[in-house]
């Protein structure tokens, strides 16, 4: 019985987890190739094109799309790490000092409602020396905030009971934080992780409508719908949602991994 229940277990995660979105994706699929969508959303194929008219464009143009989208990565991976590791020590001096940490966090959040289409060409003046640097702060900038909100909850939503059983064993703050804290804070961290795959991603393709440079998804994309070349942009949008997708499941399969015996 042993050996059965987790084949079970397994297929049952299937079922529910990843056989519905593959399944809705072979629908659209199959309805746009059959231009059953194009009518119910009465749009032409020049407007949307089929899913074989943009698979074909991505094969045609492989190495220069794996140019653009490692351009494009460059960006997104240097701009979630130094955002979220700012986010981190602002959540981290917001939870040892609440007096002044709180109200910085508050200003933090704030930078949530400028909108990136006006904060791209700021970050551009400021860095107009720099177009990699002026993209990486954009992004870094929006993957700032959903992590310091999300660990500054974790740093400090403890249980009382906990937090007094340590303090009732003398436990300095050192061991307070990397016994409970630090602890408590990673399903929080993760979360913001989640948030920020695809806050980044659209931060660094908005952020290349804007740059400088001549590469990248981002300013193909524009270029594309600049041009009327509604499929290479098309294409270029999908590719940029594949490795959204990638990073989102990679960090679900860490979350799971790190979190099965917490």
């Amino acid at each position: 019985m042993k050996l059965i229940m987790p084949e079970n277990k397994l297929s049952f995660r299937f079922v529910h987890s990843v056989l519905p979105p593959v399944l809705f994706g072979a629908l659209i699929i199959i309805l746009g190739e059959t231009r059953i969508l194009h009518a119910l959303l009465s749009v032409t194929e020049v407007q949307l094109p089929k899913t074989s008219s943009i698979l074909r464009v991505i094969f045609e143009n492989g190495p220069k799309i794996v140019h653009d989208s490692w351009v494009t990565l460059q960006v997104f991976l240097a701009g979630i790490v130094i955002g979220c590791f700012a986010g981190f020590l602002v959540a981290l001096f917001a939870a040892f000092f609440p007096k002044w940490g709180v109200g910085g966090l508050t200003v933090i959040s704030a930078f949530n409602a400028i909108p990136i289409v006006a904060l791209s060409p700021i970050m551009r003046l400021w860095f107009s020396n720099s177009p990699f640097a002026a993209k990486t702060a954009v992004v870094a900038i929006v993957s700032m905030v959903a992590m310091s909100v999300n660990a500054y909850r974790g740093l400090t939503d403890l249980k009382p009971f906990s937090l007094d059983l340590m303090e009732s064993y003398a436990a300095s703050k050192a061991v307070i934080f990397f016994k409970l804290r630090l602890p408590n804070c990673v399903p929080y961290i993760f979360i913001a992780l989640k948030i920020n795959v695809a806050a980044a991603m659209i931060g660094v393709i908005i952020s290349e409508y804007f740059a400088a440079s001549v590469e990248g998804l981002g300013f193909v994309i524009r270029n594309s719908l600049r041009t009327t070349q509604l499929t290479t942009g098309w294409a270029y949008i999908l590719v940029a949602s594949i490795i959204g997708i990638l990073f989102f499941t990679l960090i679900s399969f860490l979350e799971k991994k790190l979190m099965r015996n917490r």
